[in-house]
């Protein structure tokens, strides 16, 4: 017998047990109703003869592809690789498999994408590029697929997602700088037409007033991606409009990485001249020069609940849509220090070098 066209009826016959058994043991969602001893019979005669589930035999008979879609909006973005554990975590366990897809910030590549996955029937779908109103979302209640966003929420409340608690996030960056002594703390965020930056825009504002300093737009400068290069731009505008900023809290790590090739091109040490204080704590924001002070998000965490609230979706389509904020934590390590120095002061440090 060939080992290619293996059957389940023929693996069934092989070890002398109803093929329902066989059915059983083969998905692991229901593996746990058959005797571990007979189930691992089952696993090692499968393995040994080489048997596949026929998943498009499958599929047809329980309307479920045990396939989830994930759209990452920036596959290079070294936050993901995590959330992505955490969602394979949930998943496996459970029989699905997740398809990963680099989906941008483009709605009509986004919605093809999506075609594409539901020609393969995936059963769900979890989104980490949704923006704060974001037609894709409307696309898949409109078509009945279940969807969990991931990292970043929509404004409408419409469907389940998990998120950091952005808002506490800053107010721990705030909190720290100003224990330091920093009074002129600058904030270059990611763009506002994602939930992360939005909230967190709003947050700075709560934080500084609660802290009884002032808030001027003058502070803050919207970066046009979370990007290292993008970062920089939006850097050497917060520092030519504020001159006296001691302290920048970054939209991410890798703009806080941006903001730091800006502070050495102007001759400015971090944290001597400025404080920096990043978001999220990357791989590696450990080991960089200087290490960088971070705001530590539950990144593997955030997969892994926001694959089983999918689950659960996918189980109960009419259920209402939950919001699960996680609590973030301050890692401090060597980009902050107490202020040193004025604006001014650095001006005539940059100009006694140059001379």
């Amino acid at each position: 017998m060939s080992t290619m066209k293996i059957t389940l009826r023929d693996l069934a016959k092989k070890l002398g047990v109803h093929p329902s058994t066989v059915s059983r043991v083969i998905n692991p969602k229901t593996r746990h109703l058959v005797g571990e001893k007979v189930a691992a019979q089952v696993l090692a005669a499968a393995r040994d003869l080489g048997y596949r589930p026929n998943s498009i035999a499958a599929s047809l008979r329980t309307k479920r592809s045990n396939l989830i879609g994930v759209l990452l909006p920036d596959i290079t973005n070294p936050m993901f690789p995590l959330i992505l554990l955490g969602i394979e975590e949930a998943l496996s366990p459970a029989g699905y498999t997740a398809l990963v897809v680099n989906a941008g910030s483009d709605y009509v590549k986004q919605q093809h994408i999506v075609e594409q996955m539901q020609g393969r029937q995936i059963d769900g779908l979890i989104v980490a590029s949704v923006e704060r109103d974001d037609p894709l979302i409307s696309y898949c209640l409109a078509q009945e697929l279940p969807v969990v966003t991931v990292n970043r929420s929509e404004e409408r409340g419409r469907v389940s997602c998990v998120v950091n608690d952005d808002v506490l996030s800053i107010r721990l960056a705030v909190d720290h700088l100003v224990a330091l002594g920093h009074t002129q703390i600058g904030h270059v965020l990611g763009p506002l037409n994602v939930s992360t930056s939005y909230h967190r825009h709003l947050g700075f504002q709560t934080a500084l007033i609660a802290q009884g300093l002032p808030f001027d737009e003058h502070m803050e400068v919207e970066s046009t991606a979370y990007t290292r290069e993008a970062g920089a731009r939006a850097c050497e505008t917060l520092l030519t409009q504020f001159e006296d900023v001691t302290a920048v809290i970054a939209g991410n790590d890798l703009i806080a990485i941006g903001c730091l090739d800006v502070f050495r091109r102007r001759g400015i040490a971090c944290p001597a001249d400025i404080s920096l204080v990043g978001h999220n704590d990357t791989p590696l924001t450990d080991v960089i020069d200087p290490p960088l002070t971070t705001v530590r998000i539950k990144q593997r965490e955030l997969g892994v609940q926001s694959a089983r609230i999918l689950l659960s979706t996918i189980d109960e389509p009419a259920s209402e849509p939950l919001e699960v904020r996680l609590k973030p934590e301050l890692v401090v390590r060597a980009s902050t220090a107490p202020p040193r120095r004025t604006a001014h002061a650095r001006t005539a440090q940059s100009r006694k070098k140059k001379a």
